[in-house]
C-alpha cells in the first residue's frame, strides 16, 4: 500500500485496568471512524505505569498470552478491520515476565509479536525487576499492510535496534512508550530530555530513511512508594516522515485519538537521493560487537 491512514491513541492510566481497557478501546474505535487502518497503542497501556516501584504484587498484572485481554484486542481489531498494535505484561512462565507489543492483523489473528529488549533500571523505572529481556530479536512482523518495526520505548534510544529494523525491511519503525519528566528536574533538564528523545527518534527515520511512529503517555502517575515524585509523563507522540520531518506531534498534557497519513512513496524516493544502506561500510563495523573499545 503506498498510503497508510495510522491511529495514534494517547491516554492517562488509573489503577482500574477495566477503565484504562474500556479507554483503549474507545480510542481504537475513535480512530477507526476517523478511517485509521493501523492503530498503535502506548506501551503498557492496560495498567499505570507500575514500574516505579519494585513491588512483588505487580505481577499480578500480568496474563499468559492468550489470555483475556489479548482475546478482548484481537477482536477489536477483527470487529473494525484493523491492525492494531498492543502492549501487553506478558507471563511466560513462572518467574518469567516480558514487556511484550503484539500485533494483531485485520482478521483478528495475531501477526506476531516482539519482547522489549532494551530493559531500563533507573530511579522510577525499574522494569529490570520485572521484565526479562527480549528474545525474539529485531525482526519486523508481517501484516496485511506491511512490515511493522515494532520497538518498545527504552530500545528508541539504540541506532542498532533501529538500523536492525530496517536492514530486514521494515516499512515503519514502531515505538509504543512510557516516558516523563521527574518533577523534581529543573525546567532546563525538562527541555533537554524532551529535546534528546524526539531527535534520538527523528534521528532513526532520517538514517534508515524511513517513517517513524511514537505513541507516548500522558498524565502524572504517583509513585506509591513514595521513593520518587511520581512521574509527568509527557505525551507528545508524534509521527514523522523518513527525512524526519515531524508530520504530526501530540500536546504533551492532553489525551488524544488523532489519524495521521504516511505516504509509503516518500520512503522509496528519500533512499534513492541518500543511498545510507548502499554506502554502509559493513567490512569495517566488526568492533560494533564490543560493549567497548579499549
Amino acid at each position: 500500500m503506498t498510503k497508510i491512514k495510522v491511529g495514534i491513541v494517547q491516554q492517562k492510566c488509573s489503577a482500574s485496568k477495566k477503565i484504562n481497557i474500556e479507554m483503549s478501546i474507545e480510542g481504537i474505535r475513535q480512530c477507526a471512524l476517523k478511517g485509521a487502518q493501523l492503530v498503535v497503542l502506548q506501551e503498557l497501556h492496560v495498567s499505570r505505569y507500575f514500574c516505579q516501584q519494585e513491588a512483588i504484587d505487580n505481577f499480578d498484572l500480568a496474563e499468559s498470552l492468550p489470555g483475556p485481554i489479548y482475546n478482548e484486542f484481537a477482536e477489536i481489531a477483527k470487529s473494525l478491520n484493523i491492525v492494531l498494535v498492543t502492549s501487553l505484561f506478558e507471563k511466560r512462565s513462572a518467574g518469567l515476565f516480558h514487556n511484550t507489543a503484539v500485533v494483531f492483523d485485520k482478521d483478528g489473528r495475531e501477526a506476531g509479536r516482539y519482547r522489549k529488549m532494551h530493559i531500563p533500571d533507573d530511579p522510577g523505572y525499574y522494569e529490570k525487576f520485572y521484565f526479562t529481556p527480549g528474545d525474539l530479536g529485531f525482526k519486523p512482523i508481517t501484516t496485511s499492510l506491511g512490515k511493522l518495526g515494532v520497538l518498545i520505548c527504552w530500545d528508541q534510544w539504540f541506532p542498532e535496534a533501529a538500523r536492525l529494523m530496517a536492514m530486514a525491511g521494515a516499512d515503519l519503525l514502531i515505538y509504543p512508550t512510557a516516558i516523563g519528566y521527574d518533577p523534581e528536574d529543573t525546567l532546563t533538564e525538562k527541555s533537554q530530555q524532551h529535546d534528546a528523545w524526539m531527535t534520538s527518534q527523528r534521528a532513526h527515520a532520517i538514517a534508515n530513511g524511513i517513517p517513524v511512529i511514537s505513541v507516548n503517555r500522558v498524565g502524572f502517575e504517583e509513585d506509591l512508594s513514595h521513593q520518587t515524585k511520581g512521574i509527568d509523563f509527557w505525551g507528545t507522540s508524534f509521527v514523522t516522515g523518513p527525512q524526519g520531518e515531524v508530520l504530526w506531534k501530540a500536546d504533551q498534557n492532553e489525551m488524544t485519538n488523532r489519524v495521521v497519513e504516511i505516504d509509503q512513496n516518500r520512503t522509496e524516493a528519500v533512499r534513492r537521493i541518500w543511498p545510507f544502506l548502499r554506502d554502509r561500510r559493513i567490512d569495517a563495523y566488526a568492533d560494533l560487537n564490543k560493549r567497548f573499545i579499549d
